[in-house]
């Protein structure tokens, strides 16, 4: 596959539409649900030794 500066041009341009997306997500204010904030605050108290090993 050869790379061309339009090819590289194109990606540059969609690369900055993604990251423009992704900075708005980031700004706009939200919260966590009761349920969300639940799991977080009990997987804050579990200990690591009683994590499992994923490998």
């Amino acid at each position: 596959m050869r790379t061309t500066l339009e090819t590289v041009h194109k990606d540059l341009a969609q690369l900055k539409k993604d990251v423009s997306y992704i900075k708005a997500v980031l700004q706009e204010g939200f919260e966590l649900s009761d349920y969300a904030k639940k799991a977080l605050k009990e997987a804050r108290e579990t200990a690591e030794s009683e994590y499992v090993d994923l490998e």
